[in-house]
């Protein structure tokens, strides 16, 4: 069953993983995926490969090979069972191909292990994944607006992604961002991102960590009256991020998107009747303050009750 469900879901979405593979990043990618394949198999060319094979059969893969083969088919089965989008699923497939090329050509001649080497870097440094371009109801902020917007009507209900345009997991939560916005977005409630690799400020400002190993990109945040109530991933009390699947099935449901719909469809008059967030999601210093608020409000009128 574990293989029947991704193989149905790629025959579904066939057609456009063929319009995909027609765009230069994708199909520079699939020659690199199986480059080794390719040497190991063309005539002419893998007479003169070496190989440990008892019958000296050098066009044919020898135990090892297979069995690296095998192990990449392996680590590419767990990783896409936590792929949620076709672009994950073959981003996976590209990604480990590649590093099962540099070890299979590394394995068979240096020479050719550091050429193929070389391909990858200036591939992974001159080429990126094409950004998504269908349509959304998604607004984009800058530094400058981000806030404006938020204080502009604080009857509107945001939800924000913040993201970065290097990293893959943005990229591919793209689609299901923009299906979204093209199911909720109302009067009331609001799609917006905004890119904090290019706006550092705004990622300080937000506690969203833009580093290359953070778990925190993209993140989620929804804003009620201008300040936030709720976001994912979750940060702990040591600051790393909890580990979130951006499904679009996840997003609806902890963000009550149905509820906050039928409530924000039309926008009221005067002060929208927010629906009562989860404070247990609110970031740690977040709840901290609120607690912290509280306190401050209810002790005068203890003091005066005595």
């Amino acid at each position: 069953m574990a293989l029947i469900t991704p193989l149905l879901a790629f025959l579904y979405h066939l057609p456009r993983v063929y319009q995909w593979l027609l765009r230069p990043y994708y199909v520079a990618s699939l020659f690199m995926s199986v480059a080794f394949v390719l040497v190991r198999k063309s005539p002419g060319l893998c007479e003169n490969l070496p190989s440990q094979r008892e019958d000296g059969n050098s066009c044919d893969f020898d135990w090892r090979e297979v069995e690296i083969l095998m192990f990449l088919s392996a680590i590419v089965m767990m990783k896409n069972r936590r792929a949620i989008t076709v672009e994950q699923h073959v981003g996976n497939i590209f990604l480990f191909s590649k590093v099962a090329n540099v070890i299979l050509f590394f394995r068979l001649d240096i020479r050719m292990g550091l050429l193929y080497l070389t391909l990858c870097i200036v591939f992974l440094m001159t080429c990126k994944p094409p950004l998504y371009m269908g349509p959304e109801y998604v607004k984009y902020f800058s530094d400058k607006t981000i806030d404006e917007e938020l204080e502009k009507d604080r009857r509107v209900t945001w939800l924000i992604e913040f993201f970065a345009n290097w990293s893959p997991e943005c990229q591919s939560f793209a689609s299901v961002y923009a299906d979204l916005s093209l199911k909720y977005n109302c009067a009331g409630l609001k799609f917006g991102k905004v890119d904090v690799g290019r706006y550092s400020e705004v990622s300080k400002k937000y506690k969203v960590s833009t580093s290359s190993l953070t778990k925190q990109l993209p993140s989620l945040i929804l804003f009620q009256g201008g300040k936030e109530v709720m976001r994912r991933p979750q940060i702990d009390k040591k600051g790393r991020a909890v580990s979130w699947t951006f499904s679009e099935e996840n997003i609806i449901r902890e963000f009550n998107l149905n509820e906050l719909y039928q409530k924000l469809k039309k926008l009221p008059k005067g002060r929208v009747q927010d629906f009562e967030p989860k404070y247990e999601n609110i970031p740690e210093e977040d709840a901290s303050q609120t607690q912290d608020n509280g306190t401050e409000k209810v002790t005068p009128e203890s003091k005066k009750d005595k």
